[in-house]
């Protein structure tokens, strides 16, 4: 596992993940000094577009409540780490973004230089 620093360039709240079908919060992290990219999505589930009327769906309503308020709950801690009330203030915060190899495996706010 290797660390690396960098900033969230670029934060968007709504549809997104798998063929832009879930809900959730997309963040672009970055280091221009570095020259690296990576984007993460956190998904609170399928879109409510999208129904589960087939016989194949493996997953319930319930599921997707569960889903969303999870994606909350993480959005919301999130907010708390980073000192800010709302996701767009997130652009511009300092983060440490660990991979493997060139896997993004976890990324947090570096609370400790704000």
């Amino acid at each position: 596992m290797e660390k690396r620093l960098g900033k969230i360039t670029n934060v968007r709240f709504g549809l997104g993940g798998y063929q832009d079908c879930q809900f959730g919060l997309s963040l672009c992290f970055e280091s221009k000094n570095e020259s690296w990219g990576v984007n993460d999505f956190i998904a609170g589930g399928w879109s409510i577009s999208r129904d589960c009327d087939s016989p194949f769906c493996k997953w319930t309503e319930k599921d997707r409540d569960d889903g969303f308020a999870k994606m909350v709950r993480r959005i919301n801690q999130l907010l708390i780490d980073a000192k800010i009330d709302d996701v767009a203030k997130l652009k511009g915060k300092p983060v440490e973004v660990m991979f493997d190899g060139n896997c993004l495996k976890e990324w947090r706010i570096l609370t400790e230089v704000l």
